[in-house]
């Protein structure tokens, strides 16, 4: 019992630790992500805008991994018999909904200044841009020591990670600007950002959706699941199979299957469970067992 209450104590500690990096590096992106939006507009730079919607991605990232660890230890209720942990793909669904739509609007404003140049301050763009730069280092920094314990830190991390080259970028086309005098260049700075994120806003809703479908994840070929469950002794069958998660690291499978005469229906269900684990990271496995000639009828009844 004490080693439980130790591991206990160490996995509580480890959230907190990560929650306080997070909050750290969600003020700073937060502040940051306000400024350049004001950045964007005063100095009339279209590559801030776009760098900021995708700032607006490490915003939502890091709330997205704050809210995981808040209600990812909030217990199951009546009402919540599988617990809060879909709150986040919900979020996350959102949040790229709202991403395309802001990159689909720079996108669109980029096309028309290509037509009609606007003068652009790239002095100050250069100097939003370079506070940006700044701002995704520290928190890099902040969140590099949690991102192999975490998943959920780990996201936040890479999101931040790429938001720094988005800002190498801006910064690289205010030099342009400001030796050629090519405003044109800020219009292609922004069409890149927004090329740039909408493939990787389109994987996050496709994975999400995924997820609320209560579709196969990703990984996981459910043929080979069959197969390895078909594979196990006493085993003549497999039907009513699925595999799902309730998040982005949380796998669930039921399945039917269907016993030679001999076989013990308590050691066929934790064979196939442990084999699963073993070999998918199905953590949460329910089988229901059949006699040879029975079907269940969904409700858990068996019928000749």
């Amino acid at each position: 019992m004490p080693d439980t209450k130790d591991g206990g104590h160490a996995h509580d500690h480890t959230a907190g630790t990560n929650a306080t990096k997070l909050k750290w590096a969600l003020a700073l992106t937060s502040t940051y992500l306000i400024a350049e939006v004001f950045g964007g507009f005063y100095f009339n730079s279209l590559a801030l805008l776009s760098d900021a919607a995708h700032m607006m991605t490490d915003v939502a990232a890091l709330v997205i991994a704050l809210m995981a660890i808040r209600f990812g230890q909030k217990a199951a209720d009546d009402r919540r018999t599988f617990g809060y942990r879909r709150f986040e793909i919900l979020a996350a669904a959102f949040n790229a909904v709202l991403l395309f739509g802001i990159a689909i609007y720079v996108l669109i404003e980029a096309i028309k200044r290509f037509g009609s140049p606007e003068p652009v301050q790239s002095t100050g763009m250069m100097i939003v841009a370079s506070i940006g730069l700044i701002v995704n280092i520290v928190s890099m920094r902040l969140l590099m020591s949690g991102k192999d314990k975490s998943f959920n830190v780990k996201g936040a991390y890479l999101e931040v990670w790429a938001d720094m080259i988005g800002s190498v970028g801006v910064i690289a086309g205010a030099v342009a600007i400001r030796f050629t005098g090519w405003t044109w260049v800020d219009p292609i700075v922004a069409v890149g950002i927004g090329l740039w994120v909408l493939p990787r806003t389109w994987i996050l809703l496709r994975d999400t959706t995924n997820v609320l479908l209560e579709g196969v994840p990703n990984g996981i070929d459910l043929k080979e699941v069959r197969a390895v469950i078909s594979g196990v002794s006493g085993v003549t069958g497999v039907h009513d199979l699925h595999v799902w998660s309730m998040s982005n690291d949380d796998l669930s499978c039921t399945a039917h299957v269907t016993l030679e005469i001999e076989a013990e229906p308590d050691t066929v269900r934790r064979a196939v469970a442990q084999l699963l684990d073993e070999r998918f990271k199905i953590e949460h496995t329910t089988v229901q067992a059949e006699k040879p000639g029975e079907r269940c009828d969904g409700k858990g009844h068996a019928h000749p």
